[in-house]
């Protein structure tokens, strides 16, 4: 097929060449002209109508006014029949609104989560897509190229959105599966008892209920790393952490463990936890538990008195 691509940094780049190697030919744009073949939005959908209809275009720019900004472009340069596939982490309410936006010209609208990260070139991408069955069937055969050997891709359902709510459920769960390791990673460096943790991660990786990619990334830091020195203990999040929580809020579904590490990631980003100055002062208050002070000058941290 015929297909242009919006988008050309570490996933979008490689996903362009999984599918050129399955034979597909892909017209990319990028605002770094050093990566696309085209110099505007324009000239890709111009470079798509020499393979004529249905012109099919995947969007993978950052969520947000980005996404937002480069399918109303679209809109004004496609036309009935044609589609737009939102690859993108964007939020799933915001997939409705696209797809009735592009519907007032007859365009078409997928929206599909991606997961695979900088290693989909080699294994493929795991796809969770959301949109019609003719919608799908019009980028179904880069569906078939971007996707794992075997498995790896569903119709998540027809509601725009319904994709990226998949994968934003995926993301989620993935924020406690790192909290988990990570836990007990720090857990099994802090004791004495033990040896050699980097080798007990791997030998997790053989046998165990708890094997899975992620623990093998993990072994493979702390084996390049043994304590992780070369990291500050910050964590950044994506947002899909987040909306996965409000979504549990307004489905009012209880989910401890993923609002838990959502709720670590912002601890790690204080260097002096205010609220842990509270708790420690209440605990002092009512029992004449220690307190931890910064040394004044010239002077010794938590003098007796």
């Amino acid at each position: 097929m015929h297909i242009g691509l919006v988008g050309l940094g570490k996933m979008g780049g490689n996903m362009r060449t999984r599918l050129r190697n399955a034979g597909h030919t892909v017209v990319g744009y990028d605002f770094n002209p050093d990566l696309a073949d085209v110099a505007s939005l324009a000239a890709m959908v111009e470079e798509l109508e020499k393979a004529g209809a249905p012109k099919v275009v995947w969007v993978m720019v950052p969520a947000g006014d980005p996404t937002r900004s480069t399918i109303a472009e679209l809109k004004e340069l496609l036309g009935e029949g044609d589609l737009v596939v939102d690859g993108g982490n964007s939020k799933y309410t915001d997939d409705a609104l696209n797809a009735a936006s592009l519907a007032e010209k007859g365009i078409g609208f997928v929206d599909c989560g991606v997961s695979g990260g900088v290693w989909g070139l080699e294994n493929g991408y795991a796809l969770m897509y959301g949109g019609s069955t003719d919608d799908i069937a019009k980028v179904q055969p880069a569906f078939d190229a971007l996707k794992p050997e075997e498995g790896g891709a569903v119709h998540a359902g027809p509601t725009p959105g319904a994709g990226h709510f998949a994968k934003m459920v995926h993301n989620g769960i993935e924020y406690a599966m790192m909290q988990a390791y990570a836990e007990g990673w720090e857990l099994l460096e802090k004791v004495d008892i033990v040896e050699n943790v980097p080798a007990i991660f791997d030998s997790w990786r053989h046998g165990t209920v708890i094997r899975s990619w992620l623990l093998d990334l993990l072994t493979e830091a702390i084996t390049d790393d043994e304590h992780l020195e070369q990291l500050r203990g910050y964590a950044d999040d994506s947002g899909e952490g987040r909306w996965t929580v409000q979504a549990a809020i307004d489905n009012a579904v209880p989910m401890h463990v993923i609002a838990s590490s959502l709720f670590a990631r912002f601890s790690s980003r204080q260097d002096d936890s205010p609220a842990m100055k509270a708790i420690a002062a209440m605990r002092n208050q009512f029992g004449g538990h220690a307190v931890h002070t910064e040394p004044p000058p010239g002077g010794e941290a938590n003098p007796d008195a």
